[in-house]
């Protein structure tokens, strides 16, 4: 008598180990893909801003000049849109950076539990081979016992 239980792994422990962690710089492809990137990352600066935000002063004098209208105007279409488009793109490209420090590490805690399942089951399949020579021992006695 035996115990019979074969462990076969999941497809998909194999395929996530080819692939590694997802990261954001994976997404872009072809030529668009890279081109948008490269815009991205360098209005993405806070340099970028700070040159945003001297271009938009040089229109403020005559935002001033015409009443509430015209600087209600510059505040909203040109300083808002012009400046704060790349604040909040640095602020989505730190958000980005955590997002994939946060997949690396994801994965890496994913690894130490398919290993850690992996020890279970080779300490369950000891158990089954200890099992196993204990009931054939057992069975042996039987046979002895049986026989006398």
């Amino acid at each position: 008598m035996s115990i019979v239980f074969e462990h076969r792994p999941h497809p998909r422990i194999l395929a996530r180990a080819k692939a590694g962690p997802p990261k954001s710089s994976d997404e872009h492809v072809g030529f668009n893909g890279r081109f948008a990137l490269l815009l991205t990352t360098a209005i993405g600066t806070m340099w970028c801003a700070y040159a945003f935000a001297v271009l938009a002063f040089v229109a403020l004098p005559s935002a001033l000049g015409g009443g509430l209208l015209p600087l209600i105007q510059w505040v909203s279409q040109t300083f808002i849109q012009l400046v704060m488009l790349s604040v909040i793109m640095v602020g989505q490209n730190i958000l980005s950076r955590a997002a994939d420090k946060r997949a690396d590490m994801t994965y890496q805690d994913a690894e130490a539990i398919f290993h850690e399942a992996q020890q279970i089951q080779d300490h369950l399949k000891a158990q089954d081979e200890a099992l196993d020579a204990l009931l054939d021992k057992v069975a042996k006695l039987e046979a002895a016992l049986a026989g006398a």
